[in-house]
């Protein structure tokens, strides 16, 4: 199955980050480059397992994700840039 954004997932979703994106180039976006350091600076690297644990309505924005033993919560743009295997079971 193909990694899709953490971004799309749904509360109780569970996979393992596959690939932090950084779509500067593409976009002339450095805000969107520093996100993406951020975000692997954080801890979500290849490999990592994490689980959406909450999203907040209306809009969904913020999602709080689990990763590890801690739970952050990510604005949906920065959700973007996480691309998740997604756990089938």
């Amino acid at each position: 199955m193909l990694p899709i954004s953490l971004a799309a997932m749904k509360k109780g979703a569970r996979g393992t980050v596959a690939e932090v994106t950084d779509d500067s180039q593409s976009l002339g976006d450095e805000t969107h480059s520093t996100i993406s350091r951020r975000l692997l600076e954080l801890g979500f690297v290849p490999g990592e397992a994490l689980e959406v644990v909450a999203a907040v309505w209306p809009g969904g924005d913020p999602i709080a994700v689990r990763l590890g033993n801690t739970t952050f919560a990510l604005r949906r743009r920065e959700a973007q840039s996480v691309l998740v295997a997604v756990d089938c079971t």
